[in-house]
This record gives structure tokens, sequence and C-alpha cells, in this order.
């Protein structure tokens, strides 16, 4: 059975190793050291002191998944701008649940006071996450070259946005 729920404290640990797997072994973020369970509370909490969902999907009891909306900047002028993360174990991508999570996404930051979605997309090869957002409505709004260097070779990111207010 496949559920999303909201994260509770107990489900840290597999998200912080959802999350290591990309940092250590792609391109996909350019954290280049995984954060620490720590650093996971603090975001969840300040995800949270946003109002904001941050959600992970269980495939038969295991985290298969997480997802967040967080304010895409800081700067108050970006504040009604907000930036998806979603991340997969990768035993479990393919399998549609990276489109169940970003749906619930977009659904609750509708109920916010964002009028704009943006994801930011590391093009490290696979278009998979492209695909999937544009699948959602997202249109491509720009590219930023080489941005990032990683694994040893220079990484674009790919920007993505959703206008919160069109149907």
């Amino acid at each position: 059975m496949t559920t999303i729920r909201p994260l509770e404290d107990k489900d840290l640990p597999a998200v912080a190793g959802i999350y290591a797997h990309y940092v250590t072994a792609t391109a996909v973020t350019f954290d280049e050291t995984p954060p620490e369970l720590a650093d996971w509370r603090a975001k969840a909490a300040a995800v949270a002191a946003a109002g904001l969902p941050f959600l992970v999907t269980e495939v038969d009891g295991e985290i298969a998944g997480y997802a967040y909306l967080a304010q895409y900047r800081p700067k108050p002028a970006y504040r009604h701008t907000l930036e998806d993360s979603i991340y997969l174990a990768p035993a479990y991508t393919g399998k549609g649940l990276g489109g169940r999570l970003l749906g619930e996404l977009i659904g609750r930051a509708r109920e916010t006071h964002a009028r704009q979605l943006v994801a930011v997309i590391a093009d490290a090869g696979d278009p998979s996450s492209a695909r999937l957002h544009e699948k959602f409505g997202f249109r491509a709004a720009g590219r930023l070259s080489g941005v990032g260097f990683k694994l040893g070779r220079w990484v674009d990111t790919a920007l993505f946005q959703l206008d919160l207010r069109a149907t």
C-alpha cells in the first residue's frame, strides 16, 4: 500500500539516507556532504514554521521518498514564490511516486499565499525530473550554464516555473 503523509520526526533518518545517496553518488544536488540528522530536523522545523508541507511517501511501511516546499529565495520580495524539492529512494524511481508527490505539493501550494512555484533542476543527464515537472504544467524558464562543479564536471541547472493562479 502506498500513502503520502506529513513528515514525522521518526522519518528523518530515512529522509537523510535517501538524500545522502544523491549527494554522494550523483550531481542532481550540489551538496557535497550529506547533511546530518540535526540539519534535517532544522530544515523540517523551518518548513513547518513557514506553514509549508514536508511530505513522505510510504510503500508498505517503508519511506520511499519525500517532498517539501520552501521559499524560493530568502529575500522578502520572493515571499510569494515557492520552490519544490522531491527525492525518491533509488529502488522506488520510475513507479509514479514522484508524480504523486508533485501533484500533492502543487495542490498544497495553491492553498498558500504563493503565486509561483519554481523547480531548480540540475541537468546531470537524466531528463526525468524535467519531464515530470512539464507533465504538471511547469514551463521551462531558463538555464544557468556550468553553475555547479560536481563529480569532476560542470553541471547546468534548468529552471522551471508554474503559475499557481492558472488552472
